[in-house]
């Protein structure tokens, strides 16, 4: 792909990375130096009931949350990231906040979700008609039976997606995407998620799991599957486990900026500190809003379109 045979001279992943760079869109990896990410303004609540519809913890303050919302933005445009912001979506939409669940990236384009939570079908509307707008081509959508959330979905390396099996994305949705994307040569990792709480709260792969640098990442093991967790260990990664009290304040969801370099909740002190410990630069943001109500953090917030992938 990307027509390696012209540049003989450069990996392809220097090609790759050029390729990405050039379209705006791509770099197969969740820690690559971010260079462009597209977050939605909150949808204001349309009834007073919305709140427990979606599960949150209370009553949305959409005057904080838009605060809080546009205080991320700027903190993300200060570190150097073209930040797009799509408008709200139609009141009442509440979780259309949370972009990453409604596609999933990859350097050829973008695969369509067809989200477990019946609530959020529409926001995938919204993602095409962005997508088209960038100039993103779209692979394929999810559909039917076939059921995937993006927030399920991590990178393991540029050729690998572990992809978690769960309430919100099922095997029908991961042979799917599977069957877009191995012509790409990217091979689907299935990752087995448990029962938890059960299906009315969310828990994604990315709930439990973060990459922070290459091959390092925050986790909370005591909910990850044993085969998933020998796969990492025996890739050599390295493991910084989150506090049970910090797992509660998303302590596990930490947006990569660049290796080494993160975005985290101001709340999990003790992640902060152990992340510190690890050599890994921490920057937080204020979510009582936007995240712990919602129950979604920095990577529910954002979809990166773009991650310079080339190292250099």
């Amino acid at each position: 792909m990307f027509g390696l045979g012209r540049h003989p001279e450069k990996s392809e992943t220097e090609v790759a990375a050029e390729v990405a760079i050039e379209q705006g869109y791509g770099g197969q990896s969740m820690v690559a130096p971010l260079k462009r990410v597209l977050l939605q303004q909150p949808a204001p609540p349309a009834h007073d009931g919305d709140w427990r519809r979606y599960g949150y913890r209370h009553p949305v303050d959409h005057g904080r949350a838009v605060e809080e919302h546009a205080a991320l933005c700027q903190l993300l445009a200060a570190e150097g990231i073209e930040v797009i912001i799509q408008p709200a979506d139609e009141p009442g939409r509440l979780d259309s906040i949370f972009v990453y669940d409604t596609s999933i990236l990859t350097d050829e384009g973008a695969v369509l979700a067809n989200p477990g939570k019946a609530l959020r079908r529409g926001e995938v509307d919204r993602a095409r008609t962005m997508y088209d707008e960038l100039g993103v081509p779209v692979i394929g959508p999810l559909e039917d039976s076939a059921i995937i959330e993006g927030g399920d979905a991590l990178w393991i390396n540029a050729s690998t997606l572990a992809v978690g099996i769960g309430y919100r994305t099922n095997t029908a949705g991961i042979d799917l995407l599977q069957t877009y994307i191995q012509p790409f040569g990217i091979d689907v990792l299935p990752v087995a998620l448990p029962h938890w709480r059960g299906p009315d709260e969310c828990l994604h792969l990315l709930s439990l799991i973060s990459p922070v640098a290459e091959r390092t990442a925050v986790v909370y093991p005591s909910l990850l599957s044993t085969p998933f967790m020998q796969i990492l260990h025996e890739l050599e990664w390295t493991l910084i486990e989150v506090p049970d009290d910090e797992f509660a304040t998303q302590g596990t969801n930490v947006l990569a900026l660049a290796p080494n370099k993160v975005l985290i909740l101001k709340d999990n002190t003790q992640t902060k500190s152990l992340l510190e410990a690890a050599g890994v630069e921490v920057m937080t943001y204020t979510g009582d809003e936007i995240s712990h109500n919602r129950q979604g953090g920095p990577t529910c917030l954002t979809r990166p379109l773009l991650r310079d992938v080339s190292g250099g």
